[in-house]
């Protein structure tokens, strides 16, 4: 991707069902940390600036600690995670195998030696970058069920209204960000089921037996119900009980991910299916998803289940997860990307006259590669198509009929990502100063004034990439026309549920309506959208901005999106195509979240978002809308 879209948050989590004993025999003390590192490392695509780890010792006697975490906002802070941990083993192995390999002696020496582990990759989307602000966060107490570590993938629309539930209850929360309300709340319940059942049996048995009687029969699905029922947003939650169950509780769109998969010895969740695959070296079709609106639940004892915790709606999956977050080798994914390309071909052809004789196709890197070969192959497809035409059906042509059976279509590597430089690229002050050295091109292969060179990328957001850097570069192989292809639509409203795409100004298809508005006299529409979204209330959710995207067609808006980007002095003619949001459900027919593309929220609280960064927008407030 050429413009920047910071990455979404990635859970991993893995219970080991039987005694550690077990695992100590067959694998190696190592095992669950082995295994942990694994399914972090392999989503570290997900999380940018900082990850955690918590581990959960079951059953460990009074007095010696059972719950450990540690935190990193290094630069490779998986790595630094686990070389800190493995430092521990290290220094554990010192005292001797026959130690080292005892399950009790590791329990009580050892941190990171429990049966139960969560661990969270982190990108930020409120931009709070400190180490209080990584997951996993810990809720403490002296009673073990009420212990509560927590980790997600997830952004509330209704923050206001979660905080306001918190301080009606009594609680006094520290700050008004959906990672406290989430957690303070989701522990308030917890809190509640546990005293609910200590009033059911203390009358029976004594205090420490009704202790270890929730611990093994705390209904986490009662407690979810209640902590849940106002959430509005796109999640997925992760959570340890100290006592040593454990619940991963998904959205009721599914808008953000979440699979697992379980055998006679672990139970593992992960925000990809890839990262389970590998760790545990198991078929993609073993890996089941968990349902929207439902949890999956493990309970102490190592059982699992789904349940129902929230009424689900209809499914919403995140396309852009397909497009763009999560690792292209999930077989599904790498289909649907290449499906993108190939769909584009017919808008491809007609931007170039059908003149393939003249053109260059590449890509830019990475993420559109897999797009670019679905391309490809489909014009293979036409080329066979019209030599059939020529050769079976006798259809003139000027080629001779060697010309026509040896002719492929010219692909070459134009640009090139240099990504050592990128990563200096931290903040949207210094982006635009460093963004022109981040791509270089191959020179001596285009025929100047002569070739059209069409280069495809997954998504074009804020096009500050295309104009400063990209579109200068292709410029100077002197082509006669350039076409960008976008894998994806265009982006035209903010995403609230975990996509660091919150403000309206910062897309360039937004500021093409804008631009639009004015060319053609209509920009009195822009008041009377301001005026609507004042007035937008959540219990009649519209979202208000569609009507300025409504006045113009797909193409025209395209069309103003490259005469936006295009830089002073380019020489070449600019066409910019965009997928279309049909052929996107086509490609993609399972993962029908479109909102950031269509405008089309599956929630209340995303309408009003909508409607809110309209609002921040004219009144020039460069803040978040939620």
């Amino acid at each position: 991707m050429s413009d920047t879209i910071l990455h979404e948050c990635g859970i991993a989590l893995v219970r080991l069902r039987k005694p550690l004993s077990y695992y100590i025999e067959k694998y190696g003390p190592t095992y669950g940390m082995n295994k942990m590192y694994i399914l972090m490392e392999k989503q570290h695509n997900r999380g940018q600036d900082g990850a955690g780890i918590a581990n959960i010792k079951i059953d460990q006697e009074p007095g010696f600690r059972y719950i450990s975490r540690y935190r990193s906002m290094k630069s490779q802070p998986v790595a630094s995670l686990f070389k800190k941990i493995g430092k521990k083993y290290q220094k554990a192995q010192k005292v001797g195998k026959e130690k080292f390999r005892d399950e009790k002696w590791l329990k009580q020496h050892l941190a990171f030696s429990g049966e139960l582990w969560l661990g969270h990759l982190r990108y930020g989307t409120h931009g709070f970058n400190s180490i209080e602000n990584v997951h996993p966060f810990l809720r403490q107490n002296n009673w073990r069920s009420r212990n509560l570590v927590m980790a997600g993938n997830f952004n509330m629309t209704n923050v206001d209204e979660l905080f306001d539930i918190l301080v009606n209850l009594g609680q006094h929360p520290k700050e008004k960000v959906d990672t406290v309300t989430v957690m303070e709340k989701i522990g308030h319940f917890l809190d509640e089921e546990v005293q609910l059942q200590f009033q059911k049996y203390k009358d029976q048995f004594t205090n420490k037996e009704v202790s270890d009687i929730i611990e093994n029969e705390i209904d986490l699905a009662h407690m979810l119900k209640r902590a849940c029922k106002d959430f509005d947003g796109g999640y997925t939650m992760a959570g340890l009980i100290g006592s040593g169950s454990a619940f991963v509780v998904r959205d009721p769109n599914g808008i953000r991910p979440a699979y697992y998969y379980a055998d006679e010895e672990v139970v593992v969740v992960a925000s990809e299916k890839p990262a389970i695959k590998t760790a545990f070296n198991i078929e993609y079709s073993q890996i089941e998803e968990i349902r929207p609106g439902h949890a999956l639940i493990i309970t102490k004892s190592g059982d699992y289940a789904q349940h129902s915790i929230v009424p689900a709606g209809e499914k919403k999956s995140c396309s852009f997860e397909r497009i763009y977050f999560s690792r292209g080798n999930d077989p599904d994914i790498y289909r649907e990307r290449k499906m993108l390309g190939k769909l584009l071909v017919p808008q491809v052809l007609k931007a170039i006259n059908f003149d393939l004789r003249n053109t260059i196709f590449s890509y830019i890197p990475n993420t559109a590669e897999t797009a670019f070969y679905g391309m490809m192959a489909e014009v293979e497809n036409y080329l066979i198509k019209r030599q059939t035409e020529i050769i079976v059906d006798g259809k003139p042509s000027v080629d001779s009929l060697e010309d026509i059976l040896s002719f492929r279509p010219r692909i070459e590597k134009i640009v090139i990502k240099d990504a050592k430089i990128r990563t200096f690229i931290a903040d949207d002050d210094h982006r635009d100063e460093m963004v022109a050295h981040v791509y270089d091109t191959t020179y001596e292969v285009v025929k100047r004034d002569k070739d059209t060179l069409v280069v495809i990328d997954d998504s074009i957001v804020r096009g500050t990439t295309l104009e400063k850097s990209i579109l200068k570069l292709l410029d100077r192989l002197g082509p006669k026309k350039i076409v960008v292809i976008s894998s994806a639509p265009q982006i035209r409203f903010p995403d609230c549920y975990g996509i660091d795409m919150s403000r309206m100004g910062d897309f360039v298809a937004f500021r093409a309506v804008i631009q639009l508005l004015k060319d053609q006299g209509k920009d009195y529409l822009l008041g009377e959208v301001y005026e609507q979204c004042q007035h937008a209330s959540i219990d009649e959710p519209v979202n208000h901005v569609k009507k300025l995207y409504d006045q113009f067609t797909y193409e025209e808006i395209s069309d103003k999106i490259a005469d936006i980007v295009k830089p002073a002095g380019m020489k070449a003619e600019l066409k910019i195509v965009f997928q279309t949001v049909e052929a996107l459900h086509k490609a993609i027919p399972h993962h029908l979240g479109d909102w950031y593309f269509t405008g089309n929220y599956p929630t209340p609280g995303g309408m009003l978002v909508a409607n809110k960064s309209y609002i921040n927008y004219m009144e020039g407030r460069l803040v978040r809308a939620y």
